[in-house]
């Protein structure tokens, strides 16, 4: 077989992947169904059939419970979990960090180390940064992780010392990681249906979903979401900083639902992308989740079908549709904590 054979034997395989070419692969006109509107009507009534006569207090682990707000249905799941975040000593790490100090560069902080200076502590004895030396040995010593997340991302080199934020992981207990996500009927302005927090106890992951049954349990659902935090927590989500949280700030104050805390908050789409997307596809949950641990879903309802699954749950009484929608969200909070731990170890 000559090389120009093989090169035309090769783009025939890759051409027959794409659903436009002339003749597609049975692999390739599979997905384009998997992805087609077509497809997920025919899921939602094969689900509105298997569990057709079932409410929603028949999903595995769930309860009505109480807020000031009202009643909502509560999901609560747990498995095991190997979550370590080893001691990488990063208090001193930031010790050795010149840059943290105002008017230090790149080039000052490679001038002052060629000079000796190797560390903050250090610079208490130079002539220019003394003070600024010792008023910041001094604060960070005192200073709560979330100030010191603050420290790190404010910082104008941040971008080049990304990996800082998540080294610094190890100044916290991993009991206060919130890895959280929401489902929502839209973008922006329209309730949420569903959130769900997990926290990582001992040698366990612990879900906690809180669903609106009806709409007007919006208020309570969040209220209960709430309960989970305090001011020692941390936000993990996945593009959580820019839809996520302020969603839920603004559902807040629709609601009249007080919100006490401004928390640290680790976007972990942020760092996928500073790590991984040289060696990925994309960098989307999913695209990780089967590149880097090996889950391949089954069975999940991608978000623009969510509104229309929830309505016609709302519509038909019928709790098949939700069905997917809660293990997406279970699936989606549990993967970041693997995601979490992962980036810990490949930036240390």
């Amino acid at each position: 077989m000559t090389g120009y054979d093989e090169m035309e034997m090769y783009l025939r395989k890759v051409l027959s992947n794409s659903i436009s070419s002339a003749n597609p692969s049975k692999e390739a006109k599979q997905k384009a169904r998997k992805l087609s509107p077509s497809y997920f009507e025919d899921y939602k009534q094969r689900l509105l059939n298997e569990w057709s006569g079932k409410n929603v207090e028949d999903i595995d682990n769930s309860e009505v419970i109480s807020t000031s707000f009202g009643d909502t249905l509560r999901i609560t799941h747990e498995e095991k979990i190997d979550f370590k975040i080893s001691d990488n000593d990063f208090k001193n790490q930031i010790n050795r960090n010149l840059k943290l100090l105002p008017k230090i560069g790149l080039k000052t902080e490679q001038n002052l180390k060629n000079k000796g200076y190797t560390t903050i502590e250090s610079l208490k004895n130079h002539d220019r940064y003394a003070d600024i030396a010792t008023k910041f040995a001094s604060r960070i010593e005192d200073m709560s992780y979330a100030e010191i997340i603050d420290l790190l991302d404010t910082n104008r080199y941040s971008k080049k010392c990304r990996d800082n934020i998540i080294k610094s992981i190890s100044l916290t207990d991993k009991e206060n990681f919130k890895f959280m996500d929401i489902e929502t009927l839209g973008l922006s302005n329209v309730p949420l249906i569903l959130i769900g927090v997990a926290e990582i106890k001992k040698d366990k992951i612990i879900t906690s979903q809180y669903f609106l049954r009806r709409i007007y349990e919006e208020p309570a659902a969040i209220e209960a979401y709430l309960s989970h935090l305090d001011e020692d927590s941390v936000h993990v989500t996945f593009n959580g900083k820019s839809f996520d949280v302020p969603f839920i700030r603004n559902r807040c104050l629709y609601n009249r639902v007080r919100l006490d805390y401004r928390l640290p908050h680790l976007d972990l789409m942020y760092f996928a992308k500073n790590l991984w997307s040289d060696n990925l596809p994309n960098c989307r949950l999913q695209t990780i989740e089967k590149e880097l641990f090996g889950i391949e879903r089954q069975g999940d309802v991608p978000g623009q079908f969510i509104p229309g699954y929830y309505n016609t749950y709302i519509s038909q009484d019928n709790i098949g549709p939700i069905v997917p929608i809660i293990e997406h969200n279970r699936q989606d909070i549990v993967s970041l904590a693997y995601f979490l731990e992962k980036m810990y170890e490949d930036v240390n």
